[in-house]
């Protein structure tokens, strides 16, 4: 079972988002925060697989929430849930080390999918997010990244390669185990040592540089 705490300052709109994860059968919702500091306060003392926070709200705002839950609550991971699909938003909450980002206009399927796979140690993105992460880029003009990118991706190893391009296409740890017919142990020596040799925070930037090192299969 998946433990979920949801944070949004509308009480209906965290009724519909526990609704909708309940449907899953396999998500709960153990907290629910009407503002920022208290998500951060609930997400201390749950200890939930995944904090859903909408960006908008009071006290301490989603993306500020997100980043202290990054640092003081790291075996928590973050996703926000929001109406705004701004870069700037897209661009400090990636930087902030959320590694989901779902809209609040998508498919309900896409966010039982998106707390599934942050809960797992994937990554995922709404796709309106996704194309402005890899068509608008986080910086640079897009030739310029994807040089970039590939000079980055020339360092690994052809295994490490492998694996940043599975991470790209947003599998988790087991997943990629499975597809390399590994053991899971390996495969997170494998993606720490990607993420340190690129010099990424999280799951979520090194997915973009497979993407614009064109590691992932189309």
């Amino acid at each position: 079972m998946i433990r979920v705490l949801l944070a949004d300052d509308e009480a209906m709109v965290r009724a519909g988002v526990r609704a909708i994860l309940g449907s899953d059968g396999g998500t709960e919702v153990v907290a629910e925060a009407g503002d920022g500091h208290e998500a951060v306060e609930l997400t201390r003392a749950h200890r939930p697989d995944v904090a859903l926070l909408d960006i908008r709200m009071p006290r301490l705002d989603g993306l500020a929430a997100a980043e202290e839950i990054v640092r003081t609550v790291p075996g928590t991971a973050v996703a926000m849930l929001t109406t705004f699909s701004e870069g700037a938003y897209v661009t400090r909450a990636l930087g902030g080390g959320a590694t989901g980002f779902l809209l609040k206009s998508g498919d309900p399927y896409e966010l039982i999918a998106g707390v599934k796979a942050v809960a797992a140690g994937a990554a995922f993105l709404s796709p309106k997010v996704a194309r402005y992460v890899i068509g608008e880029g986080l910086g640079g003009g897009r030739l310029i990244r994807e040089e970039q990118a590939r000079a980055r991706a020339a360092v690994l190893s052809p295994r490490e390669r492998e694996v940043l391009g599975l991470v790209g296409a947003g599998l988790s740890n087991s997943e990629i185990a499975a597809r390399l017919h590994l053991v899971e142990g390996t495969v997170k020596a494998y993606v720490s040592a990607v993420l340190g040799r690129l010099g990424v925070r999280n799951r979520v930037q090194a997915a973009i540089v497979a993407y614009e090192a064109g590691l992932v299969e189309s």
